[in-house]
């Protein structure tokens, strides 16, 4: 039996545990494309499959759509994406994930004690951060960030 070239929207949202909600919105956002048969019914070449497993996976790392999106527009239409091409994509994302992993291992490890997020650096808090000593280090939460480090994107 012949492999079949395009698949419906269910044979996609099956295949690779998406909605079919999720695979139109993909679509409008222009992550992946479709095309209509004469009888207006949609069709996705087997390479979406791909496509959706790459978004699936970069959403799990926390990479926003529009990251994706870019990434997926240096693919040439109607390709495979290979593991060549994945690895190129992940070396895009790998600082920010890196620095995403050293927020949350600080946040988990701290979860429990003020962040001096700015609200508990009032001189009000004789708890964590009496006469206000974390607003005079800078604003936003100093404690997580740690003194003299900036984590920031892009910076």
């Amino acid at each position: 039996m012949a492999m079949q070239r395009t698949l419906t929207v269910g044979e996609v949202a099956s295949r690779s545990g998406v909605a079919v909600s999720a695979l139109h919105f993909y679509e409008r956002k222009g992550l992946i494309a479709s095309h209509r048969t004469s009888g207006n019914q949609r069709r996705y070449d087997r390479d979406v499959l791909r496509r959706v497993a790459i978004i699936r996976m970069a959403q799990e790392l926390g990479v926003s759509l529009a990251e994706v999106g870019m990434a997926l527009e240096q693919l040439p239409p109607g390709q495979v994406p290979s593991k060549e091409d994945w690895a190129r994509m992940s070396t895009v994302w790998r600082d920010k994930l890196r620095r995403r992993i050293v927020l949350l291992q600080r946040l988990a490890g701290e979860l429990d004690s003020c962040i001096g997020c700015g609200c508990l650096s009032l001189d009000r808090c004789p708890i964590f951060n009496a006469d206000d000593q974390l607003g005079s280090g800078g604003t936003g939460a100093r404690v997580l960030m740690r003194e003299g480090e900036d984590v920031r994107e892009g910076e």
